[in-house]
């Protein structure tokens, strides 16, 4: 039977493939192969998995944050209205099940409630600041772990911050300023102009040059989007241009020559929440979902859960060098930090070992000078008993002798009686 040629490839300097034919049978291959199936893998079991992706919104109470959730996620989140008489800044954190086609996303949105009603400023951000603290914290401990169970854990972590800004058109508040101060190292920020229907064209793009300006000159990092990928590198770049990302909010659909839209109503016209020429949603919408996902849950890890997790270890004393600026191995800071603690564990024992025999001793005189004090004043009384028994033994015998010369008296004075009533009665019978 002859051969049949098949092409085989070989590889210039230049990378490029030259096909030449060899008298060997040509092979049809009926799918992929070898180490080339390892995305395949990656998405099959990603996609079995489910996603998971946390989203943080702060802003105002009235500023359209559940509106813009749902048409994120075109679905009703079906959260209740809020008021402006909550006393304290309250974190409200709902969970859903969400999907896609085939794909699941376990979605965590925490909204604040109440955010802006205090007259204290740091009352209204510090419950958002000790929030995101608290899920790193969560998360470290999870990792401190003897057996970690990172496959049936849900991590908490914020992987976004979108921040609604009230659309006034002048610049920001003071407690926007503050607030982005305090979270913008914690946590990956997206600056939003909420209802941006309010303001019109000119003067909204005269607002987003000003937050930015007033952004860059208080030092506060907002998250940029990548540009390293090259598949991403010119969307995400052009997206950088048009932050903050002025959004309108509506679930609501009305019609625009024969087809229907997400929109809003007004008497001069129909806003389209998906035009990008009335708002920057689908730019938002894009950017958050549809690109940058992964890479806002890769940078709360390699970012900023990175830069607590070091200086929680920093502040119980390990480090990666030694004091002569040598690497140093952990299992060597740990030895040394045992050692340590267990050098103050004996130093501090020692001490209440002194501190205890020194109050023991105390004690003890303490108690010796009341013990002489009672005996001094116990010799005192005994001698004080003693005297008073000499003065009654010394009285009795008194009385006693007055007792006897009391009845030698009395006898003396009987004779005497008896003499005298015997004279009475011889005188009588002699004058007879």
């Amino acid at each position: 039977m002859a051969e049949k040629p098949v092409c085989t490839a070989t590889q210039t300097p230049d990378g490029e493939d030259i096909q030449r034919e060899d008298n060997i049978r040509c092979l049809t291959m009926l799918g992929h192969f070898g180490f080339e199936c390892l995305p395949h893998q990656l998405v099959n079991r990603s996609i079995e998995q489910g996603f998971s992706f946390n989203i943080l919104c702060v802003g105002e109470t009235g500023l359209g944050k559940s509106t813009l959730m749902d048409t994120l996620f075109n679905t009703n989140l079906k959260e209740k209205m809020s008021s402006h008489f909550h006393p304290n800044v309250e974190l409200k954190i709902q969970t859903y099940q969400l999907q896609e086609s085939n794909v699941q996303l376990k979605l965590t949105v925490v909204n604040t409630v109440g955010y802006g009603d205090q007259m204290s400023k740091e009352a209204s951000y510090q419950p958002i600041v000790g929030y995101i603290d608290a899920q790193f914290e969560a998360y470290f401990q999870e990792e401190l772990k003897i057996k970690r169970s990172f496959v049936d854990y849900h991590d908490s972590r914020i992987h976004v911050c979108l921040y609604f800004i009230s659309p006034t058109g002048h610049s920001l508040k003071a407690l926007d300023l503050l607030t982005l101060k305090n979270i913008d190292s914690k946590v990956n920020v997206i600056p939003l102009i909420a209802k941006a229907d309010t303001i019109c064209k000119s003067d909204l793009q005269a607002f987003k040059y000003k937050i930015m300006n007033e952004l860059i000159s208080n030092g506060i990092q907002i998250y940029q989007f990548p540009t390293d990928e090259k598949t991403t590198a010119q969307a995400n770049s052009s997206m950088n241009e048009h932050l903050p990302f002025a959004v309108v909010g509506c679930l609501d659909e009305v019609k625009v020559g024969k087809r229907m839209v997400r929109g809003r109503q007004y008497p001069w016209g129909v806003l389209q929440v998906e035009n990008e020429n009335h708002c920057d949603f689908v730019k938002l919408r894009d950017m958050l979902l549809c690109t940058n996902t992964e890479n806002l849950k890769e940078q709360t890890h390699t970012l900023h859960y990175e830069r607590y997790r070091r200086f929680k270890l920093q502040k119980i004393g390990f480090t990666d060098v030694g004091p002569d600026n040598q690497p140093i191995s952990f299992q060597e800071i740990y030895e040394a930090k045992r050692q340590e603690f267990y050098s103050q564990c004996q130093r501090e024992e020692e001490d209440l070992k002194y501190k205890f025999m020194q109050r023991v001793k105390e004690k003890e005189i303490a108690f010796k000078e009341a013990e002489k004090e009672l005996q001094d004043k116990f010799e005192h009384l005994k001698r004080v008993q003693q005297e008073e028994t000499i003065k009654l033994e010394e009285e009795r015998r008194q009385l006693e002798e007055e007792i006897m010369n009391f009845y030698k008296m009395k006898a003396g004075s009987e004779i005497l009686q008896t003499q005298a009533c015997t004279n009475v009665k011889k005188e009588k019978d002699r004058k007879k």
